[in-house]
């Protein structure tokens, strides 16, 4: 009787070291990146019960726990939990001014601030569960579905096991996809494949540089801490990092010296975000397709390459005074949390978006622009100075801002995963600008508003209908069209964002340096060759134009025009059109001078055409930017 005694408490000891519990939720995101907590934010606010799976113990991803806190783009696209987020950081810091410390960004703050300002926001969600450290494991699936995804607790290894109706996959590197079985794409493709004319004839497995961030803090003059001298460090490394060590001269000579190096990612209380490409401490490693384990013992390299570049700071440049932060991350070598990776899987969606939808947005393939859920000004970025068998042509290829189509969230396979964080279906050139902080937070928004209807509606998030993932967006003060123009402060801004996603009136994009524009040119007049050009997919191609440019009187016989069809389907929906009645209700909608004879201006037919017809409930699009009624 002793041995069965005995073995039976073995394994009541095995049994309770290793529990296991299940929950169930409407929506599963997993992974706490700047993505998935926007995911999780959103779907939430949808009255949607939601739960935030993250495998550290902070929230914020790139933003926080890999410390790139010198956010790149969308300073003049104040967009919907992108700008929410930053109003926090201007309240934390005192206004806009105190978080332009650097010359790389508009808006610099330190890495806790971002967690605790992420934190803060999902606690006020009274729908969200968040649960930290526990890494996801393995999923199964049945009837193309993911049926439940198991994690394991980093403290005790505990089992978590999730059933959820929808997941969101917001991982760093696409673990969920894979583990779905969902087709994806990794490193670049031949130019032959994405019909994008920059150089790249073959494809190959190639990811971007990735960097492990180390900040680092002023304790003030006469001090010194200078780390330990780590192994294998030569200053030559680092030559041409900056102009006070530069000796090979077949390096790419550097524009700046020592001051101007650190003060490209210097953050508020006298910090220094350390993140610098080139010849500083990126570094090349693929290691999307291993395990964690062997991820791990790979990222170490990175980290010494950010020690050795700490260490050539200190030594080498005399910058004795800056040291680790000891107030930033809870890590025994006090760098970032996690690596800062650039790129990883990214998924083969409904729609792939590539460069020329950036760069053609309407005269290009699909009118994908018509379907956007999120924008982006930054131009491609990409990094891959550590890698010499990799092209090094792509660092700023010039584009104006655009919009991120829905379809690139959703799978062609598995019915209830969404895709967020930088794992969308773009090609590897244009992830160089889908990447930037702001992007993926936005993007990640979307996902979280296409797994709540999804949820609400019981059915696929592709059956959700582009037009309500949009109008959810709208209400949330966040961008469809990258107009710089037209902002959320301004009453018409839903009128002209919803016109403009018709293709009714047009943008001009344009490259601008490190903040691409696009202009919607609300005050400029509607000129009627343009608008008789989108009027064919209305067919309303007979309209009739007196002059160049179109009056009031001519814009309000084309809302009667194309309103004859719309009081046919839907009597109810049918607004009379006038010129008194016009007049009567042009002050109301916050328009003044109404003089039928003088032309319109695009701000003017916008809201005229919102406020009678409403076209952009009237042609509702499929996931190709194709009209469907």
């Amino acid at each position: 009787m002793i041995k069965p005694f005995i073995t039976f408490c073995i394994c009541l000891s095995w049994l309770a070291g290793y529990a296991q519990r299940t929950i169930e939720t409407d929506v599963l995101v997993i992974g706490g990146g700047v993505g998935g907590s926007a995911a999780g934010i959103q779907s939430a606010r949808m009255g949607v019960k939601t739960v935030l799976v993250e495998s550290g113990p902070w929230l914020g991803g790139m933003i926080s726990a890999a410390g790139v806190t010198a956010t790149d783009g969308n300073h003049n696209l104040p967009s919907g939990l992108w700008a929410e987020f930053r109003n926090h950081v201007y309240n934390t810091y005192g206004g806009p001014t105190a978080v332009a410390t650097g010359w790389v960004s508009n808006t610099q703050f330190e890495p806790h601030v971002s967690d605790s300002i992420f934190k803060l926001m999902a606690k006020n969600e009274k729908e969200l569960t968040t649960l930290f450290n526990y890494s996801f494991t393995k999923l199964s699936t049945k009837a193309n579905r993911i049926t439940e995804v198991v994690f394991t607790s980093h403290k005790n290894g505990d089992k978590l096991i999730v059933k959820s109706k929808i997941c969101i996959d917001a991982t760093e590197l696409g673990d969920v996809m894979k583990a779905a079985g969902v087709s994806y794409d990794l490193g670049m493709e031949a130019g032959s494949i994405t019909g994008e004319n920059v150089g790249i004839v073959t494809s190959n497995n190639i990811v971007q540089d990735l960097t492990y961030v180390a900040i680092l803090k002023d304790y003030g003059a006469g001090t010194d801490h200078t780390i330990p001298k780590p192994a294998h460090y030569s200053p030559d490394e680092f030559d041409a990092a900056c102009t006070d060590y530069y000796k090979d001269k077949s390096r790419q000579a550097p524009t700046v010296d020592a001051k101007k190096m650190l003060d490209y990612g210097k953050l508020p209380n006298g910090k220094y975000m350390l993140n610098w490409p080139g010849y500083g401490n990126d570094t090349y490693l693929n290691v999307v397709e291993m395990t964690d384990a062997e991820r791990s013992n790979e990222l170490e390299k990175a980290k010494q390459t950010t020690l050795r570049f700490v260490y050539f700071i200190q030594q080498q440049l005399g910058f004795k005074h800056l040291g680790l932060a000891d107030d930033e991350f809870p890590t025994g070598d006090k760098l970032a949390l996690m690596p800062y990776h650039r790129e990883g899987r990214r998924l083969k969606g409904l729609v792939r978006m590539t460069m020329r939808h950036i760069a053609e947005p309407y005269t290009y393939g699909d009118a994908l622009y018509r379907t956007g859920i999120s924008v982006g000004d930054y131009p491609i970025d990409h990094h891959h100075k550590k890698n010499p068998a990799a092209p090094q042509h792509l660092e700023f290829y010039p584009i104006p801002s655009y919009n991120v189509p829905l379809g690139a969230l959703i799978p062609q396979t598995i019915e209830n995963l969404i895709v967020a964080e930088k794992g969308i279906s773009v090609s590897n050139v244009v992830n160089g600008t889908t990447r930037l902080q702001p992007c993926v937070m936005l993007t990640g928004q979307a996902a979280g508003v296409l797994a709540a209807l999804s949820s609400k509606q019981n059915g696929a998030p592709r059956k959700v209908a582009v037009r309500s993932v949009q109008q959810e967006l709208l209400k949330a003060k966040a961008y469809i069209m990258p107009y710089i123009d037209v902002l959320p402060g301004n009453p018409h801004f839903e009128a002209v964002q919803k016109v403009g996603a018709t293709g009714l009136l047009k943008g001009k994009g344009i490259p601008n340096k490190w903040a691409n524009q696009t202009w919607f040119y609300a005050d400029s007049v509607v000129n009627a060759k343009e608008l008789l050009k989108a009027l064919v997919d209305f067919k309303q191609s007979k309209a009739i134009f007196t002059d160049v440019n179109v009056s009031i009187r001519e814009a309000l016989d084309l809302a009667k025009r194309m309103s004859a069809s719309r009081r046919t389907q839907n009597k109810e929906q049918w607004v009379p059109i006038g010129i008194e009645l016009t007049r009567a209700r042009w002050q109301e909608w916050g328009l003044t001078n109404f003089d039928e004879k003088r032309p319109i201006t695009r701000l003017e037919l916008a809201v005229l055409l919102n406020n009678t017809i409403d076209p952009f409930s009237m042609k509702g699009v499929n996931h190709n930017g194709v009209f469907a009624n």
